[in-house]
């Protein structure tokens, strides 16, 4: 059987957990892990603090168990997820990239959205798209 790890807070921690957990403008998930380390530092148990606050006895375990390891920090951020994965892929980028930087269109002096979408096979937005996120403008031309 899994036992809950105990948590003991300081004073100033304490005092920061309270203003966390009765705080308006604070975000409710941020009031909810407080509340959660609160009853958790008072020596309630997981399924207890659950009922409670009305959250599962899963919630309960993992703030107490991220507030043990990391303290106020780690109940204050979320931690970091994978987020959604590209949609133009990666060696796609480096060919639009390659021929906007390297490489000039036959008959033209620049690249235009079209040519170069036309050349590549994408569309036009995911050359533009590309573009804006390196910051391309190869329409521009640098003069001394």
């Amino acid at each position: 059987m899994r036992t809950a790890p105990a948590i003991d807070v300081t004073d100033d921690e304490r005092a920061t957990l309270r203003r966390f957990a009765r705080g308006r403008s604070t975000p409710a998930r941020l009031v909810l892990r407080a509340k959660i380390v609160l009853r958790a530092a008072e020596g309630m148990r997981n399924k207890d603090i659950a009922q409670e606050l009305g959250t599962s006895r899963k919630t309960a375990g993992l703030w107490r168990e991220r507030f043990a390891d990391g303290r106020i920090e780690a109940i204050e951020t979320d931690a970091p997820r994978p987020g959604r994965t590209p949609s133009i892929p990666g060696r796609i980028v480096e060919l639009i990239l390659h021929k906007t930087t390297r490489a000039k269109p036959a008959h033209a002096t620049h690249w235009s959205t079209r040519t170069l979408a036309r050349d590549v096979g994408v569309s036009r937005s995911t050359i533009h798209r590309v573009w804006r996120a390196h910051g391309l403008k190869p329409h521009l031309v640098k003069t001394l």
